[in-house]
């Protein structure tokens, strides 16, 4: 049942992959969306940063509260990606990653990096994900240090990029 789905998730991964070689630029995320017959997938991309305002492990109580606020945020997709009324999608998953935070499966092996990412998976179960015409993205009202999106979509449509920004934050889910 995921064999199809799941060929559209690692298409719209790879064309991630070429398309940002640097992708690590503060203010910037990159998100692949994959629509298929009953599930719309988002995968996100970004530095720490732009969520919480510095990329590596808590050091105090007050880092530590924004981090679980963050976490509770994103765990929260929904709130923060709204697909169309019309596919009838409810939220089914949200996997987080990330090395500088002990997140999901990333660890943390004692490098010292200045430059930490956090990865989200999202997946959203639909009556009918095809039907979709847009989703409504609100990070921007969320995380202010955010300035821009970049997105991959791959839908029944084809697959094509999308630029989102504060004040246009609608992804068209059509060519």
């Amino acid at each position: 049942m995921f064999k199809p789905f799941l060929t559209l998730v690692l298409a719209a991964a790879a064309l991630s992959a070429a398309a940002h070689p640097h992708a690590h630029t503060h203010g910037l995320m990159t998100l692949d969306v994959a629509v298929d017959a009953r599930t719309i997938t988002l995968a996100i991309a970004a530095p720490l940063d732009s969520f919480l305002g510095f990329e590596r492990a808590p050091r105090s109580d007050a880092e530590r509260k924004q981090v679980a606020d963050m976490v509770a945020r994103l765990k929260a997709a929904d709130q923060l990606f709204q697909p169309d009324a019309a596919a009838g999608c409810k939220l089914a998953n949200v996997d987080l990653e990330s090395a500088a935070l002990g997140l999901g499966a990333a660890h943390d092996h004692g490098e010292k990096n200045e430059h930490a990412d956090i990865a989200v998976d999202i997946v959203f179960t639909c009556a009918q994900a095809a039907d979709a015409r847009f989703i409504d993205v609100k990070l921007f009202d969320a995380y202010p240090r955010l300035r821009s999106i970049d997105a991959q979509v791959a839908a029944p449509q084809g697959q094509f990029k999308r630029s989102l920004r504060p004040g246009a934050a609608r992804l068209g889910l059509t060519r």
